[in-house]
Order: C-alpha cells, then structure tokens, then sequence
C-alpha cells in the first residue's frame, strides 16, 4: 500500500525555541521596529536585538523590514549588513561573522521537514556565515549551510550544501563558479 503525509499526525512539541511570554514579547517589539518600513534607526535596533540575547557585534546596519525569527539564537559579528527585507528564520542558530553581507529579500533558512516520513517531522539545523561572506539579493542560504570565508551566493541563488571559501556561487542549486579576488581592488 502506498504511504501518504498524514499532517494530522505532525507533533513537534520537542521543538522549544523559547519561553510564549519570551516570543509574544519579541513578535511585538519585531513587528514595531523590525518588520516595519518606517523606523531606520540601526543602534536602537541592535540594542533591541542584545536585549532578547542577540549576540551583536559593533557597527551592525539594518534596513527596514527585516524580520528576524529568534534573536536568542543570533549571533553577528562586527560591521554586518541586513539589507532591505531580509528574513532570517532562525529555528537553530544563525552565526555571521564580521562583515558580512545579506543583501535585500534574501532567507535564512534554519528549518525544513523530513519528506521521507508520513509526520513531516520537522527539521532543524544551524547555518553559519563566516567572515566577509555576502549572500547576494532574493537568495536563499538553506538548513545546515556553512558559507567559508568571504564566499559568495549570487543573487537570486540557492544554497543547499557548504559554499568553499573565496568562492563564488550561483545558480539553484547553486554551483561553483570561480575564486573571488581582491587583487583588482588595491
């Protein structure tokens, strides 16, 4: 006989991710000062972050209408950009390292299902950005994801396994393509 999803059977109470007082205090702080395109005030918006348990470094820019799942499992080094509409689903850690880049509407995607089981267990893993790593614009950086050092996700590209580092990535999913170089910059 052949299996099917059963959502009815979906159980993902071993999934904790913080305290409801925690969560419903952060859904509203995010929706007044993150989500919104009205407030462009990056150091309050850092220290909001610190104040749910984000560790953030110095020098962070925000742009408007991001929208960050946890902050408790956030972790940014210094001089990082969160670009217009970025969304960062942190079910599991996100760790940036300092000057990193996510450019406009690009996900952080910290949580998927098993496909292979008729509960659609939920799954959960960390990503981490490494130093000067930039995650172009509309990209999508999946569960599990370790982007080496200054790699870069082209925009509009999908990274599904480890990005090498000074790589260049492009494509869904995405591809190597060539060493990015700095040489032509000095």
């Amino acid at each position: 006989m052949e299996q099917r999803t059963n959502l009815a059977s979906y159980n993902n109470d071993w999934y904790q991710p913080g305290s409801l007082l925690k969560r419903l205090a952060w859904l509203i702080v995010s929706g007044i000062f993150f989500k919104t395109s009205l407030f462009p005030f990056y150091g309050f918006k850092a220290s909001l972050l610190r104040a749910f348990g984000a560790k953030v470094g110095k020098g962070l820019v925000i742009k408007p209408s991001v929208n960050i799942k946890y902050p408790w499992f956030l972790s940014i080094g210094d001089f990082c950009w969160l670009g217009e509409g970025v969304w960062i689903d942190n079910l599991g850690k996100v760790t940036m390292g300092s000057h990193v880049c996510i450019s406009q509407g690009a996900l952080l995607l910290c949580g998927n299902h098993d496909y292979t089981k008729t509960t659609f267990d939920l799954i959960v893993k960390n990503i981490s950005l490494e130093d000067g790593v930039w995650i172009g614009a509309k990209s999508m950086v999946a569960p599990g994801v370790n982007a080496g050092a200054h790699a870069v996700l082209t925009a509009g590209s999908v990274a599904t396994a480890n990005l090498d580092p000074y790589g260049i990535y492009q494509g869904n999913p995405c591809q190597w393509i060539k060493k990015r170089d700095f040489s032509s910059l000095a």
